[in-house]
């Protein structure tokens, strides 16, 4: 793979593969940016060890509706604290079996917690 999938313009192995393979994102927006690209490529359990403790589910199933992801922008990252965050995005996707129809969007405001040296999503505001 090349190009990272979050959208950054660097390549995966200098962008977001370092924080699949287990070093701390340094920040809500890197941490955010790195669960695109997991969503993107499947990881599964990456994206369940960043979800905050409290609000993790189970398990996820990401094969269960099948999305083809088509991109990120990322709209607002904010700073509320130095454990808190929100940032704001628009990823853009289409559901794998009507590949040819149109483009959805998920806009949402999502809320970061550092604990510890980590940053984990905590929850989501869809728009």
């Amino acid at each position: 793979m090349s190009e990272c999938p979050c959208g950054s313009g660097n390549a995966y192995q200098a962008c977001c593969e370092q924080y699949h393979l287990g070093i701390a994102a340094p920040n809500a927006e890197a941490l955010m940016r790195s669960r695109y690209s997991a969503y993107v490529l499947k990881l599964e359990a990456y994206l369940l060890t960043t979800w905050h403790p409290d609000t993790r589910p189970a398990d996820l199933n990401l094969n269960q509706d099948p999305i083809k992801w088509l991109g990120l922008q990322v709209k607002k990252y904010k700073k509320i604290d130095e454990n808190h965050a929100v940032v704001e995005f628009v990823a853009r996707y289409k559901h794998a079996d009507n590949l040819s129809g149109r483009a959805e969007r998920l806009h949402e405001t999502s809320q970061f917690e550092r604990i510890h040296a980590n940053w984990y999503y905590l929850n989501g505001d869809h728009q």
